[in-house]
């Protein structure tokens, strides 16, 4: 359950890459429910435990409007999606990547508290490798990082070499839900 916070909490710090025309997409969802096992509530911190006993404190920032309607025995549901988007395009052809997103936070308005929160940008990268046994691509950023997408569909390698310029979409969102 740690590496699941983990992963949730760097929504807010990660950096990604955004939207594009006619996307290659590759998508990916993770599911972690968890019941509160205490609430602190001048510190604001949760202690969830999830079905296989492993627990975990959380910090509920100011942000969480609606903390003092938890209780202990609520469940919470977070629900993370991850989507990568590629735009092949020829070595050279201009691109026009929008700005990078602010996260978006949407609270939900049920009996019970809930958000959304997503974050989105686009980069163009360079193709430095593609390795077709995993499937999986590995991309060089314009601030000269590298980076290692896999690739679900292989079919989707087709054409591409080391070389050519790919606008990459990279898509974040988290939703949690109290039941």
């Amino acid at each position: 359950m740690r590496k699941t916070f983990v992963v949730l909490a760097a929504l807010m710090t990660a950096p990604v890459v955004a939207q594009a025309q006619k996307p290659v997409a590759e998508t990916a969802a993770v599911e972690v429910t968890a019941k509160i096992d205490a609430i602190d509530r001048s510190a604001r911190l949760i202690t969830l435990t999830d079905k296989d006993g492993e627990s975990e404190t959380i910090y509920a920032g100011p942000e969480v409007k609606r903390f003092d309607e938890l209780k202990v025995g609520d469940t919470v549901t977070f629900r993370y999606y991850e989507s990568v988007a590629m735009v092949i395009r020829k070595p050279g052809d201009p691109t026009t990547p929008p700005p990078a997103s602010d996260p978006k936070l949407v609270r939900g308005t049920g009996a019970k508290p809930s958000a959304t929160m997503s974050k989105q940008d686009t980069a163009t990268v360079t193709i430095k490798a593609i390795d077709s046994k995993i499937p999986a691509i590995t991309v060089l950023t314009d601030d000269g990082r590298t980076l290692d997408f896999r690739v679900e569909d292989p079919k989707r390698l087709t054409g591409l070499k080391a070389g050519d310029k790919v606008e990459v979409t990279y898509t974040q969102a988290v939703l949690v839900s109290v039941k």
